[in-house]
């Protein structure tokens, strides 16, 4: 994930509750509610979120049920609300832990004084403090209690003991509280918490620039029923096209056949063969910024196709194959290229044979990896090596999600520096 300065062209329509690029569209933002009277305030929180492109997951404590149900957070957000620690429906295959890798903010609002204790003791005796210290994703907590209870030694040393972890605090605000006392105490309203998420975001690496991300394998007919292909499950390309959407890029996912959902907000463009995806990327590439080519195209092709199903009659065939188009040289080769990024997927010698494809095709950058003995192809984690012309960096095994973060932050601090030295010749 990639946490950027708020300082942006956008600005926030207080009374339609969207910004004009959905600045946090592909973000995910798992919303906690304690109990506490500001609880229902963490609807119209939810609401606000869903608006300007997030997606919500609501996680309430038990307390939290006793001021609102979660029937109001489902109908808002679209998703059932997590409660249960121990929830047999999820928790046979770790939800919880799934549900932690998969935030990039975990913001607690309301967080009342018993449960900012407990996450300052570190206790992990419900799913949302659970979460809270399972998730690598920022934390942030936004109090709201009685201005007594606040200003309680115990409560200021748990606030204390949290923001030197590195949890963001954000509030209380001070006013009239529904007891009718009035002083520090009071959760921030939602609009304020919501200009605090997209402040904690910004607005992106990529935003105003259109980025082209093939993914998955081709299909290259051998008949009507056999066709050559191969085993990339796409989501490598699907993690960063979702990667660069966060970032605020457009985003065209030009995919061949694969069992995944596209990325909420990119624009889909199915293929099949190689010479489709080839004849779509070129139309799409043409004025882009960036171009990732991450689908794993057929060399070859049979020369011809059967058009009936071939038959076992001999036990040889020969099957005539030619070369495809280059898809990353004929896109390098625009008469206004963007920046292209390629991918080698190799057996051995990765590091030769990545430097050898940087320099043929005229790309600005390569991520290589190693497939095979379960890496790289059809798996949920994978490693690179990154290299472009005077340099090169190791992203270690992980999650294709993370990996795909990671390489989506070098892409733009490699593009930055590469316009910067433009500029100056």
């Amino acid at each position: 994930m990639i946490a950027r300065p708020a300082g942006n062209q956008y600005t926030w329509d207080m009374d339609s509750g969207a910004s004009n690029h959905y600045r946090l569209r592909g973000r995910e933002v798992l919303l906690g509610v304690t109990g506490g009277i500001a609880a229902y305030k963490a609807a119209e929180l939810a609401r606000l979120l869903v608006k300007a492109g997030a997606g919500v997951q609501v996680v309430m404590t038990a307390a939290a049920r006793r001021f609102v149900g979660p029937h109001t957070f489902q109908a808002i957000t679209g998703r059932p609300v997590r409660e249960a620690l121990f929830d047999a429906a999820h928790e046979a295959a770790m939800g919880h832990i799934e549900l932690a890798r998969r935030a990039d903010l975990v913001l607690v609002a309301p967080a009342s004084a018993d449960f900012m204790a407990r996450l300052a003791a570190g206790l992990a005796d419900d799913l949302l403090a659970t979460l809270c210290l399972a998730s690598e994703a920022p934390l942030a907590v936004a109090p709201a209690m009685n201005e007594k209870m606040w200003r309680h030694p115990a409560t200021r040393a748990n606030a204390r003991t949290l923001k030197g972890r590195g949890v963001l605090l954000w509030g209380p605000a001070e006013g009239e509280q529904a007891c009718g006392d009035t002083g520090p105490g009071r959760m921030l309203e939602p609009a304020q918490l919501l200009a605090r998420v997209q402040a904690l975001f910004g607005p992106g690496a990529f935003a105003g620039r259109h980025a082209v991300v093939t993914a998955g394998p081709t299909r290259e007919p051998l008949d009507p029923v056999r066709f050559l292909g191969n085993r990339s499950s796409g989501r490598m390309g699907y993690a960063i096209a979702e990667a660069l959407l966060r970032e605020g890029a457009e985003v065209t996912l030009v995919s061949g056949p694969v069992s995944l959902a596209p990325p909420p907000g990119a624009a889909l463009v199915p293929v099949e063969t190689a010479r489709e995806m080839h004849a779509r990327t070129l139309e799409a590439a043409a004025g882009a910024d960036l171009f990732v080519a991450c689908a794993a195209v057929a060399d070859y092709r049979p020369v011809r196709a059967a058009s009936q199903k071939i038959k076992k009659d001999a036990d040889t065939l020969q099957v005539e194959l030619v070369r495809n188009p280059d898809i990353l040289c004929d896109v390098a080769a625009l008469p206004r290229r963007p920046f292209c990024v390629g991918f080698a997927a190799e057996t051995e010698r990765l590091a030769e044979h990545a430097a050898h494809k940087l320099r043929d095709k005229g790309a600005d950058m390569i991520a290589a990896n190693p497939v095979g003995e379960g890496r790289g192809f059809d798996t949920e984690d994978n490693a690179l090596l990154v290299l472009w012309r005077g340099g090169s960096l190791e992203l270690p095994r992980q999650s294709k999600r993370r990996l795909a973060e990671q390489l989506v932050s070098l892409i733009a601090e490699r593009m930055d520096a590469q316009a910067a030295t433009e500029d100056t010749r």
